[in-house]
């Protein structure tokens, strides 16, 4: 079983900047955890991919994001980070972290990120 706990969400100005971390707990190392990453979810839209990482460091960002946004992980830590500059009030949403182990995907609860004036 995989438990994720985000935090680092609020309120943030445009043009500002965030971040988030994700970290899992379970009896299994971090390498174990395949994909690790994070999507969103603003009111009135679907989920929507954001970034995610794999065990091997291989990244993969979301076309809105890309060159705003960086996913990192510590896999001795099981955790994975998201970076969040020049950020846009578009980007508000509840981002969810996510990780994939075994073939199985597990998700975080979501924490809310604004970005408003």
């Amino acid at each position: 079983q995989v438990q994720l706990v985000e935090s680092g969400g609020g309120l943030v100005r445009p043009g500002g900047s965030l971040s988030l971390s994700c970290a899992a707990s379970g009896s299994f190392a971090g390498l174990s955890l395949q994909v690790m990453g994070w999507f969103r979810q603003a009111p009135g839209n679907q989920r929507e991919l954001v970034a995610i990482i794999t065990s091997g460091g291989f990244t993969n960002y979301a076309d809105s994001v890309k060159g705003r946004f960086t996913i990192s992980r510590d896999n001795d830590k099981k955790t994975v980070y998201l970076q969040m500059n020049s950020l846009k009030p578009e980007d508000t949403a509840v981002y969810s972290c996510y990780a994939q182990r075994l073939g199985v995907n597990y998700w975080g609860e979501g924490t809310l990120v604004t970005v408003s004036s």
